[in-house]
């Protein structure tokens, strides 16, 4: 099965129309038709996108393993939007020296310690 096939296979299981899809994606309606009329494939830059819409993974989408198969693995990766809250501030992580770097992480490590603690009090 060609990458495009899966996708509307995936679409039409999830109940999307190309519309919605499009939409989402932000790939024009135009393409998406192209994909299903020529038999072609999104071209690579578009893969995440489309995975994040369809909630797949893009091991899953470009290989066609599911995520219980017996050939799947844990996925050690996240798919995130550029433009989402936590894409800009990976954005930002990234322009910092290794040392702000460290202080970042000890400071989210923190944080999270903290919110643990305080789910405990409240059991």
């Amino acid at each position: 099965m060609v990458i495009s096939e899966k996708i509307f296979d995936l679409l039409q299981k999830s109940g999307m129309s190309q519309k919605e899809f499009s939409e989402k994606t932000g790939i024009a309606q135009s393409a998406i038709s192209d994909w299903k009329r020529k038999k072609t494939n999104p071209v690579s830059d578009k893969i995440l996108i489309i995975c994040e819409v369809l909630n797949v993974t893009p091991e899953e989408l470009l290989s066609g393993t599911s995520s219980n198969s017996n050939r799947s693995k844990k996925d050690d990766y996240y798919v995130i939007s550029k433009s989402s809250e936590m894409g800009e501030f990976i954005k930002s992580y990234d322009q910092l020296s290794k040392d702000l770097r460290d202080r970042v992480i000890g400071y989210v490590e923190a944080l999270a310690d903290l919110e643990r603690k305080r789910a405990e009090k409240k059991m």
